[in-house]
């Protein structure tokens, strides 16, 4: 059987060491805070700070999809775990 999309082959599991992140909030006055609280956040872990930065950049961009004057409305931090990438 062939593989209609490569983007949605498995590429192994995930490393076990993953020190390197990107923190996903909301920004001020955003309206889905009455939703999801003032302190919801996504963390999004990484092997290496070349896959972090790339995934950021690509989070933060803005989409071929956006309408002009769009802009992304969520804030990004890079965050890391400290221990886990000092022992590497």
């Amino acid at each position: 059987m062939s593989i209609a999309s490569q983007h949605n082959l498995h590429h192994g599991p995930a490393p076990a060491v993953r020190p390197f992140g990107v923190r996903v909030k909301l920004r001020p006055g955003d309206p889905f805070r009455r939703l999801l609280g003032d302190d919801w956040q996504k963390l999004h872990w990484f092997a290496t700070v070349v896959e972090r930065n790339e995934a950021l950049a690509d989070m933060s961009r803005r989409h071929e999809f956006s309408r002009i004057g769009d802009a992304p409305a969520l804030l990004f931090e890079k965050v890391e775990r400290l221990a886990e990438s000092r022992a590497r």
